[in-house]
Protein backbone atom coordinates (compact mmCIF):
# COMPACT_ATOMS: atom_id res chain seq x y z
CA UNK A 1 0.00 0.00 0.00
CA UNK A 2 1.39 3.42 -0.91
CA UNK A 3 0.54 4.78 2.01
CA UNK A 4 2.80 2.33 4.11
CA UNK A 5 5.12 3.16 1.93
CA UNK A 6 5.06 7.16 2.91
CA UNK A 7 4.76 6.40 6.45
CA UNK A 8 7.81 4.56 6.58
CA UNK A 9 9.95 6.78 4.11
CA UNK A 10 8.85 10.01 6.57
CA UNK A 11 9.49 8.09 9.77
CA UNK A 12 13.36 6.92 7.72
CA UNK A 13 13.91 10.24 7.08
CA UNK A 14 12.32 11.82 10.29
CA UNK A 15 14.63 9.65 12.37
CA UNK A 16 18.06 10.79 10.66
CA UNK A 17 17.00 14.33 11.59
CA UNK A 18 17.75 13.36 15.41
CA UNK A 19 21.04 12.89 14.36
CA UNK A 20 22.06 15.87 13.13
CA UNK A 21 24.64 17.98 15.06
CA UNK A 22 23.58 20.64 17.08
CA UNK A 23 24.33 23.59 14.96
CA UNK A 24 22.06 21.77 12.14
CA UNK A 25 19.33 21.32 14.70
CA UNK A 26 19.24 25.20 15.34
CA UNK A 27 18.93 25.84 11.59
CA UNK A 28 15.81 27.41 10.79
CA UNK A 29 14.38 27.67 7.16
CA UNK A 30 13.05 31.40 7.23
CA UNK A 31 13.71 33.74 9.33
CA UNK A 32 11.72 33.70 12.65
CA UNK A 33 10.20 30.19 12.20
CA UNK A 34 11.21 27.14 14.22
CA UNK A 35 14.55 25.81 14.39
CA UNK A 36 15.37 22.20 12.93
CA UNK A 37 15.46 20.53 16.35
CA UNK A 38 11.81 22.42 17.37
CA UNK A 39 10.29 20.55 14.10
CA UNK A 40 11.06 17.15 15.39
CA UNK A 41 9.65 17.96 18.99
CA UNK A 42 6.80 18.93 17.10
CA UNK A 43 6.53 15.88 14.86
CA UNK A 44 7.23 14.00 17.57
CA UNK A 45 4.26 15.50 19.67
CA UNK A 46 1.82 15.69 16.35
CA UNK A 47 2.12 11.71 15.91
CA UNK A 48 1.04 11.26 19.66
CA UNK A 49 -2.41 13.50 19.02
CA UNK A 50 -2.87 11.77 15.42
CA UNK A 51 -2.69 8.42 17.01
CA UNK A 52 -5.03 9.74 19.70
CA UNK A 53 -7.11 10.52 17.44
CA UNK A 54 -6.63 7.34 15.26
CA UNK A 55 -7.93 5.29 17.96
CA UNK A 56 -10.12 7.29 19.48
CA UNK A 57 -11.96 7.13 15.70
CA UNK A 58 -11.95 3.30 15.94
CA UNK A 59 -13.10 3.15 19.66
CA UNK A 60 -15.67 5.75 19.76
CA UNK A 61 -16.56 7.18 16.20
CA UNK A 62 -18.07 10.19 15.36
CA UNK A 63 -17.21 12.38 18.37
CA UNK A 64 -15.47 15.94 18.26
CA UNK A 65 -11.91 16.06 18.16
CA UNK A 66 -9.64 19.28 19.09
CA UNK A 67 -7.28 21.02 17.14
CA UNK A 68 -4.08 20.89 18.31
CA UNK A 69 -2.50 24.28 19.11
CA UNK A 70 1.12 23.96 18.27
CA UNK A 71 2.41 26.75 19.19
CA UNK A 72 0.88 26.81 22.51
CA UNK A 73 2.34 22.89 23.03
CA UNK A 74 6.17 24.44 21.97
CA UNK A 75 5.71 27.05 24.68
CA UNK A 76 3.96 24.94 27.51
CA UNK A 77 6.22 21.65 26.75
CA UNK A 78 9.20 23.94 26.44
CA UNK A 79 10.70 22.35 23.96
CA UNK A 80 14.01 24.57 24.25
CA UNK A 81 14.25 22.29 27.31
CA UNK A 82 13.15 18.62 26.26
CA UNK A 83 16.03 16.27 25.53
CA UNK A 84 15.62 15.20 21.60
CA UNK A 85 15.81 11.59 22.66
CA UNK A 86 12.93 11.38 24.34
CA UNK A 87 11.10 13.44 21.38
CA UNK A 88 12.60 10.59 18.72
CA UNK A 89 11.45 7.47 20.77
CA UNK A 90 8.18 8.67 21.11
CA UNK A 91 7.77 9.53 17.33
CA UNK A 92 9.26 6.31 16.50
CA UNK A 93 7.17 4.03 18.90
CA UNK A 94 4.00 5.63 17.74
CA UNK A 95 4.99 6.16 14.48
CA UNK A 96 5.25 2.48 13.99
CA UNK A 97 2.07 1.66 15.82
CA UNK A 98 0.41 4.37 13.11
CA UNK A 99 2.25 2.33 10.69
CA UNK A 100 0.27 -0.99 12.39
CA UNK A 101 -2.96 0.64 12.28
CA UNK A 102 -2.94 1.75 8.98
CA UNK A 103 -2.27 -1.64 7.82
CA UNK A 104 -5.07 -3.08 9.19
CA UNK A 105 -7.47 -0.10 9.19
CA UNK A 106 -6.92 2.17 6.61
CA UNK A 107 -9.36 -0.04 3.95
CA UNK A 108 -11.42 -1.61 6.38
CA UNK A 109 -12.51 1.11 8.70
CA UNK A 110 -11.10 4.36 6.92
CA UNK A 111 -15.12 4.96 6.41
CA UNK A 112 -15.28 5.96 9.95
CA UNK A 113 -15.88 9.44 11.03
CA UNK A 114 -15.24 12.19 13.60
CA UNK A 115 -15.53 15.95 13.76
CA UNK A 116 -12.81 17.89 13.83
CA UNK A 117 -13.33 20.88 15.47
CA UNK A 118 -12.10 23.32 12.85
CA UNK A 119 -11.78 20.79 9.72
CA UNK A 120 -15.71 19.60 9.91
CA UNK A 121 -15.79 16.04 9.79
CA UNK A 122 -13.27 14.05 8.02
CA UNK A 123 -12.90 10.28 8.06
CA UNK A 124 -10.33 7.94 9.35
CA UNK A 125 -8.59 7.56 6.33
CA UNK A 126 -8.01 11.33 6.15
CA UNK A 127 -6.81 10.90 8.85
CA UNK A 128 -4.06 8.44 8.49
CA UNK A 129 -3.27 10.50 4.73
CA UNK A 130 -2.89 13.81 7.09
CA UNK A 131 -0.24 12.09 9.11
CA UNK A 132 1.75 11.50 6.21
CA UNK A 133 1.56 14.83 4.37
CA UNK A 134 1.87 16.29 7.81
CA UNK A 135 5.60 14.52 8.05
CA UNK A 136 6.36 15.60 4.67
CA UNK A 137 5.42 19.52 4.90
CA UNK A 138 7.77 19.48 8.20
CA UNK A 139 10.48 17.55 6.20
CA UNK A 140 10.43 20.03 3.33
CA UNK A 141 11.43 22.74 6.26
CA UNK A 142 13.67 20.23 7.50
CA UNK A 143 15.55 20.58 4.17
CA UNK A 144 15.11 24.01 3.38
CA UNK A 145 16.72 24.72 6.53
CA UNK A 146 19.89 22.28 5.88
CA UNK A 147 20.07 23.76 2.27
CA UNK A 148 19.51 20.54 0.76
CA UNK A 149 17.20 19.23 -2.12
CA UNK A 150 13.83 18.44 -1.92
CA UNK A 151 13.48 14.87 -1.81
Amino acid sequence: MHLIQELERTRDETLKCFSLNRGDLARTYAPGKWSVGYILHHLSDSETVFFDRIRRVLSEPRQVLWVMDQDAWARGLDYSRVPLDISRRVYESVRNAIIYYAGVHYERSGHLEFVHSVDGVRTLRDEFDKVAAHNEHHLSQVRLALGRPAA
